[in-house]
């Protein structure tokens, strides 16, 4: 039998928001357990945020538009860390990053999936384009958010769910001050 490592397991979180255990992420999101995620919106200097769009290869919400990156941390890695690495595996560049909001949501996916998840937002500036992992994103592009909003209105199944609630709800929490640790 195949022992499982460190990185095939999602911390679970309870009620609390603290971790009460381990498991495989398939699992989590066939049983819809409450699990921890990152969520990374890139910005450049003209406050277009950073967009990828999801691999075919992904097992759920493939081809979507979604947000810069989006990942879980593994057994033992902090959920800034787990922002970083998935910066870097999917979109190939890492900047300083800064977290600005948790939230909690739980949305039943078109494939019979579930996701139940304690998000972690973060943010971050970068003016390059990026070299997208294409195992990961399948497409890339800058759009301004009143455009994003237009659009998700427009085409709501074109979006992944957690975006679409950041967006809805929590908009005024993604504005960024220009300073000096602004990457480029």
């Amino acid at each position: 039998m195949k022992e499982q490592s460190y990185e095939d397991l999602i911390p679970l979180i309870g009620i609390e928001g603290k971790i009460i255990g381990f498991e495989k992420k398939e699992k989590i999101h066939i049983k819809g357990l409450r699990h921890s995620a990152v969520s990374v919106f890139i910005f450049n200097l003209k406050n277009d945020l950073m967009l990828q769009k999801r691999s075919s290869k992904k097992y759920h919400s493939s081809l979507l538009w979604t947000n810069t990156c989006c990942s879980h941390p593994k057994k033992n890695e902090s959920v800034l860390k787990a922002a970083h690495r998935c910066l870097i595996e999917e979109m190939g560049f890492d900047c300083f990053l800064e977290q600005k909001f948790s939230f909690t949501y739980h949305e039943f996916l078109s494939n019979g999936l579930i996701e139940n998840e304690l998000d972690h937002v973060f943010i971050g500036h970068y003016e390059k384009s990026p070299i997208i992992n294409f195992k990961e994103v399948d497409n890339w592009k800058w759009i301004s958010l009143n455009e994003l909003i237009k659009n998700i209105y427009t085409y709501p199944t074109s979006y992944t769910i957690w975006l679409k609630i950041i967006i809805k709800n929590y908009l005024n929490q993604l504005e960024y001050i220009k300073n000096d640790s602004y990457c480029k």
